[in-house]
């Protein structure tokens, strides 16, 4: 019983200690392009959603507006070679504007991987990656916990149509919380659904990375959020600081940063909304 206690007692020194430490390290958060992120967080380095491959690799999205453009439309702001050394890789779900061929030919082999769901897992194992874990509502990173969020990636009226569904799929965001530091929601592609507002109304983050880019599949209108959702995340979480990413690097994407700026300013709140260009780091 006394080894117990103690061994109980021990954990929770080594928790304390560990968050003791970590309050003292800001979190940073580097927009890399699109959805892709360095996000340094309890003394971690996590690499999420990457897209590595040089401007025009890939052909656009058919279906979806301006698919004649080339992606990404942009080449990355940093060296790729820079971006392979991370602790943790994360991927919301395997569309190619967040996990592509590039990034999965010059991963190391040998880092954690967190897919969504076990179909995900199992994809990514098949390119050669040795450590992949299944996201959960209890998955932790050593002492940061990662909590998996679910979103839908378009309208119920696209998702009544078989081969829509299967196109845009299941898609997830990702809630970290660590002891000393501020909590940050990855929303991932997403519409607002009565989930995501109950995620955001229960959860409470600090800091919201929101997917911005309104991306338009024809005929069936936005698959990720714009604007109108922006004031809608601040409305419900007035004190959180909302960082705007998913813009100007896929053909789809039609909210500018231009755009989303004056659209925050007129409604007075550009103190709450980050929209950060390429490359730029946000610490908090």
């Amino acid at each position: 019983m006394k080894r117990i206690v103690l061994g109980f007692a021990l954990s929770l020194f080594m928790i304390v200690s560990y968050g003791q430490e970590t309050a003292n390290k800001k979190a940073s958060i580097q927009l890399i392009r699109n959805a892709t992120l360095v996000f340094n967080y309890g003394g971690k380095e996590f690499l999420i959603d990457p897209m590595l491959a040089k401007k025009g690799a890939y052909a656009g999205f058919e279906g979806t507006e301006n698919s004649h453009l080339r992606n990404p439309l942009v080449e990355l702001p940093v060296a790729a070679k820079s971006l392979l050394n991370p602790d943790a890789i994360i991927v919301t779900h395997l569309h190619p504007d967040h996990w592509d061929e590039a990034a999965i030919k010059m991963l190391p082999k040998n880092k954690p991987v967190y897919a969504q769901n076990g179909q995900d897992a199992t994809v990514i194992k098949s390119a050669g990656f040795k450590d992949v874990r299944v996201l959960s509502n209890e998955s932790h990173f050593e002492y940061i916990k990662l909590q998996k969020t679910t979103a839908q990636h378009g309208s119920d009226e696209a998702y009544a149509i078989p081969q829509l569904a299967e196109i845009l799929g299941e898609t997830s965001g990702v809630f970290f919380n660590q002891l000393g530091q501020k909590s940050v929601y990855i929303v991932g592609d997403g519409i607002w659904t009565d989930a995501f507002e109950s995620n955001l109304k229960n959860l409470k983050p600090d800091v919201i990375v929101l997917n911005a880019g309104f991306a338009q599949l024809i005929g069936f209108g936005a698959i990720i959020m714009g604007k109108e959702d922006v004031l809608r995340v601040h409305e419900i979480l007035p004190d959180a600081t909302i960082i705007a990413v998913h813009m100007e690097a896929i053909n789809h994407c039609i909210l500018s940063r231009k755009e989303l700026k004056e659209y925050v300013k007129s409604n007075g709140i550009s103190d709450k909304v980050i929209i950060p260009d390429d490359g730029q780091i946000i610490k908090f």
